[in-house]
C-alpha cells in the first residue's frame, strides 16, 4: 500500500460573495454572456468589478495612503505576535485585501498583541481568536 501525505490546505485565494440582481439586469448579463461577450456571469460580474476598481483607482490609492493601509496579503505568525508581545508593544492592524492570523496563535495571544484589526476584504483566524477579538474588529 502506498504511504499517503495529506497535503497541506491552501488558504483561498478569493472570498464568495452574494450579490441580488433585479431581473432586467440579470436579462442583459445573460444576453451578453449568450453573444459571447463573456464565457458566464461570474466573468461579466467579475469584469465589471475590475472596471469600476480601475474607474476609481486615484481615490482608492489616496485612500490606502490617508489611512495607512497595508494593501495585499498580511499573515501574523504566532512567532510574529510573541515578539510583539516580548518588545511590550501591540498591533494595530490595518489591511486592505487579507489579513490572515495563523491556526497555532491562540485567543490569549491575539488579545495580549493585538489592539485594534480593520481588514477591507476579509480576516482568515480561527474562530476562537475572532470571538476573542470581536471588541477590536472594525
Amino acid at each position: 500500500m502506498a504511504d499517503l501525505h495529506k497535503l497541506r490546505e491552501r488558504p483561498p485565494e478569493a472570498e464568495k460573495i452574494t450579490i441580488n440582481v433585479g431581473y432586467v439586469d440579470l436579462g442583459h448579463i445573460d444576453l451578453l454572456v449568450r453573444e459571447g461577450f463573456y464565457s458566464n456571469r461570474t466573468d461579466f460580474i467579475r469584469t465589471a468589478i475590475r472596471n469600476q476598481l480601475g474607474a476609481h483607482a486615484d481615490a482608492v490609492k489616496q485612500s490606502i495612503v490617508r489611512n495607512t493601509l497595508d494593501l495585499g496579503l498580511r499573515h501574523y505568525s504566532r512567532e510574529d505576535l510573541e515578539t510583539v508581545k516580548a518588545a511590550g508593544r501591540r498591533l494595530r492592524i490595518h489591511v486592505l485585501g487579507l489579513a490572515s492570523i495563523a491556526e497555532d496563535v491562540t485567543p490569549e495571544l491575539a488579545r495580549e498583541t493585538i489592539e485594534s484589526i480593520t481588514v477591507l476584504g476579509a480576516l482568515q483566524a480561527s474562530k476562537s481568536v475572532k470571538a476573542a477579538l470581536h471588541d477590536r474588529i472594525s
